[in-house]
């Protein structure tokens, strides 16, 4: 086809009503995608581009008790510069004999810190050398150093003192030791991608660590070598250094490099990002049933006017360019509005996660996106709107004069299914939890059944009940049975609009209030480790004169699982990552004589762990499934340097909400009766007594109090970034959402327009016609509403419980909601598309049907 024919013919039909949905939906589609897709590619190269400075060197060996010698020399033998570093939780505490105490991240950091990058410190009375000065964007000098700490002195996070009650320049107590303040951190290299960490840093110079005491035998603390130095030289340190831990089988040890990538994501932030993919992947899946339900509309209007068009010598060719053409056009012109609207998308939303993550100086976005987002409006079309629109191209000119069904072609249904796959392809290379999308996917088709068949069933129900009525609701009810197939594709179009609609919603507000209700009014608010064998009494002592009577108290040990059923195990043995992971560390060991009343014994007896004689393990049934663990397995744990071997007696479901101390492996007293232990305890600390935590750290300096409240703070402010990020998503979703309900109700506008006129000529007052719409348009909207809302509960309670990690179950209440909301929606949206129906002229309609 000649330029000079096509391109009046595209306007025209760029210009219908159903082009243009087909349009917008694909721009929202476009844009949602894109800008999560922008967004995570902007984050993930800063990780790539961070990733040496980020873990604190090119090769990086960290575990959990000092890394031996033979790692050092080795490093150094191969030129490579080297730096040590310890990161451990311990209370800060005041000046004074009363001084306030926090719970502070300490780093103990050596002479060759930090080998990459430099830390960036605001001076507090001339503290520091100054090897570089910058300005902040408030004007504030900023110092950029490469070197530890003096020692004597500590840098801290902004806050610190004034939450010690500490005047700027400090000093604060670590353990047995006091520090002045001589800096304060606003940037540290290798801190993890600068995502906030829940309690402050604390950095001092490793010289003056053992003079605090912090460290003991079962003192939680993470160890770190880093290596820098010539590519070669750091690939071939990182190999041997693999090497020597799988051949020597050293436990609690890894190899972190470049090509491994920086620090994952938090849970918290992982379960944001989870939302955001998720509620992009909710409005391609709507845009989709509006391209599919525009482009049937559009084909179906325009099937008289292709066959004039092929009487006047236009060939089947000729359509066929004609209508691929247009939807070609549409999709790249759709694909660029909304990779620019992704582009602006994505910048808003790190301006909102910027108390989340560190945006400063962030690489800038690459085409790769963008060029998804065309793919995937391409793949929109020749899945859902190339079938029925390449059906033109065989309309026969004698439709002209006489009007024929036409058959459907297996190829173009073909060609239709190749353009789903695509899509569902592109979905999930944008979804970095398959899990998660295939969840969605599964959830948004079996649902697309289920409502055609429960809307037919209804339908009919409702076609057969109103005979012989009277009334608005029967002739509306009539109405609906007369249009059974337009009916049934409407509300399962709108129930599918309103699933993904109160499936963010749930996910919003019904998962984040059931993580906040999951916690008990008296749940323990601190938690207090490092408690010492002859601090016992004196501790329990205190917190009975503070009036708290009930608290956990457990003894505690620490000791690695080396074997099983007598083969020694290790990490590499297991494809679970949680399970190496598990098999790398230490576990927390316990007794007690008394089963937790958070624990239910699943199989087993208690007593074979607890009761005379006892010499069996009780094992939690989440590790014993992730490690293959079964009855009568028999374990052996190293405990400092001596070994303890039981069989598994018994499995316990723990209930890890309950905010209680638990263990993995609990184990009779003889056991544990000559292993070094300290004891850790739980307990809820009445807000009106705001100086207890002082007064323990105080009396007992090395132990660590866990202020819960102050962690679930930090939570609650990220979640609640996290959140508003994706409402701004929600807005694309709704929108999606309308764009269904408008082609939704096209489909019968020539319907309705014809049963319009005939009741009119039949003398229907136009006030009858539009209660009869409008109570059409409620019950649709209510029954979508309901249809979705069921469906959006059962897929949230799966994700609830399956990927983000939450006990939530759907209240009732979401009902009234999603009927409401639907019959709402459908009222609104469908009497502003439909209202000129009720008002045609019926002279118009009848001189169009004759």
């Amino acid at each position: 086809m000649r330029p000079a024919r096509f391109v009046p013919l595209a306007l025209r039909d760029l210009r219908a009503v159903e082009l243009r949905l087909m349009w917008l939906a694909l721009v929202l589609a476009t844009a949602a995608l894109s800008t999560v897709g922008f967004l995570a590619q902007r984050l993930d190269a800063a990780l790539k581009r961070d990733a040496a400075q980020l873990i604190g060197g090119q090769t990086v060996v960290q575990s959990d008790h000092p890394v031996p010698a033979a790692f050092v020399q080795k490093s150094r033998a191969m030129g490579l510069r080297i730096t040590q570093t310890a990161v451990f939780a311990s209370m800060a505490v005041g000046p004074g004999a009363q001084g306030r105490t926090h719970l502070v991240a300490v780093k103990a950091v050596d002479g060759g810190y930090p080998l990459l990058g430099s830390m960036e410190l605001s001076p507090v009375s001339g503290g520091a050398r100054r090897t570089a000065t910058t300005q902040d964007g408030e004007g504030t000098p900023t110092l950029k150093l490469r070197r530890a700490p003096e020692p004597g002195t500590v840098w801290v996070d902004p806050g610190v003192a004034a939450q010690l009650n500490a005047p700027p320049q400090g000093p604060i107590t670590l353990g047995t030791r006091s520090f002045p303040i001589a800096a304060v951190i606003q940037r540290e290299p290798d801190r993890g991608a600068g995502f906030i960490s829940f309690a402050p840093r604390v950095m001092m110079n490793a010289a003056d660590l053992p003079s605090t005491g912090l460290i003991q035998p079962a003192s939680r603390v993470t160890y770190r070598l880093a290596t820098s130095g010539p590519p070669q030289a750091a690939e071939g340190y990182a190999a041997w250094a693999k090497a020597r831990i799988d051949d020597q089988g050293l436990h609690g040890m890894r190899v972190l490099t470049v090509a491994d990538g920086g620090p994952e994501l938090g849970q918290n932030l992982q379960r944001g990002s989870g939302f955001l993919q998720l509620v992009s992947m909710l409005t391609a899946l709507i845009a989709a049933v509006a391209v599919a339900i525009a482009a049937r509309d559009f084909a179906r209007r325009r099937l008289d006017s292709t066959a004039l068009l092929k009487a006047l010598g236009l060939s089947q060719t000729g359509v066929l360019l004609l209508v691929t053409g247009e939807l070609v056009l549409l999709g790249v012109l759709a694909a660029i509005v909304g990779a620019a609207l992704g582009l602006v998308g994505q910048a808003s939303l790190l301006q909102m996660l910027a108390g989340v993550v560190d945006v400063r100086d962030l690489p800038a976005p690459g085409w790769q996106p963008a060029g998804i987002a065309l793919l995937a409006a391409l793949s929109l079309l020749l899945g859902f709107a190339l079938p029925p629109v390449v059906q033109l191209a065989r309309v026969p000119p004698l439709r002209v004069l006489r009007r024929e069904r036409q058959a459907h072609r297996l190829a173009a249904w073909l060609l239709g299914l190749g353009g789903v796959a695509i899509f569902i392809g592109v979905l999930l290379v944008l979804a970095q939890d398959r899990r998660l999308a295939w969840i969605a996917l599964g959830g948004f088709v079996a649902s697309a059944l289920v409502f055609a068949v429960l809307a037919y069933a209804l339908v009919a129900a409702l076609r057969r009940l109103s005979n012989g009525r009277r009334g608005v609701l029967a002739l509306a009810a009539r109405q609906l049975g007369s249009r059974s197939a337009q009916a049934v594709a409407q509300i399962s179009a709108l129930g599918l609009s309103m699933l993904a609609l109160m499936l963010v919603a749930m996910l919003r507000t019904g998962l984040l209030a059931g993580w906040h209700a999951s916690l008990p009014p008296d749940a323990p608010n601190r938690f207090v480790i490092n408690i010492q064998a002859q601090q016992a009494q004196g501790f329990q002592a205190n917190l009975k004169a503070a009036g708290i009577a009930q608290f956990d108290w457990y003894p505690m040990v620490r000791g690695r699982l080396v074997a099983v059923n007598g083969k020694a195990v290790f990490g590499r043995d297991y494809k679970s990552e949680r399970a190496r992971a598990l098999i790398d560390r230490e576990f927390n060991l316990s007794t007690t004589p008394v089963l937790p009343a958070h624990n239910r014994i699943t199989a087993g007896t208690w007593a074979a762990t607890a009761g005379p004689g006892a010499e069996g393990l009780s094992v939690d049934t989440g590790i014993a499934d992730t490690l293959g663990l079964k009855m009568g397995d028999r374990l052996r744990f190293d405990i400092a340097g001596s070994t303890v071997t039981a069989p598994i007696t018994s499995l316990r479901k723990i209930d890890w909400g309950s905010m209680r101390v638990n263990f993995f492996v609990l184990m009779p007293r003889n056991l544990l009766a000559e292993q070094p232990a300290t004891f850790i305890t739980a307990f809820f600390e009445p807000p009106a007594d705001t100086h207890l935590d002082d007064r323990l750290a105080h009396a007992f300096p090395d132990i660590t109090i866990i202020d819960l409240g102050y962690l679930l703070d930090q939570v609650r402010h990220m979640l609640e970034q996290v959140s508003t990020a994706v409402q701004f998503l929600f807005a694309f979703a709704l929108a999606a959402g309308l764009a269904v309900l408008i082609a939704s109700l096209l489909i019968s506008r020539q319907e309705r327009e014809h049963e319009t006129t005939m009741w009119r000529v039949l003398g229907a007052s136009t006030s009858l016609l539009r209660r009869v719409m409008a109570a059409e348009l409620i019950f649709s909207g209510a029954l979508a509403g309901f249809l979705g809302t069921l469906a959006a509960a059962g897929v949230a309670w799966v994700l609830a419980r399956r990927v983000f990690d939450f006990a939530w179950t759907p209240a009732i209440w979401w009902l009234a909601v999603g009927i409401a909301m639907g019959a709402l929606l459908a009222l609104a949206v469908g009497w502003m598309a439909l209202r000129h129906v009720v008002n045609a002229p019926p002279l118009r309609t009848l001189r169009a049907v004759t």
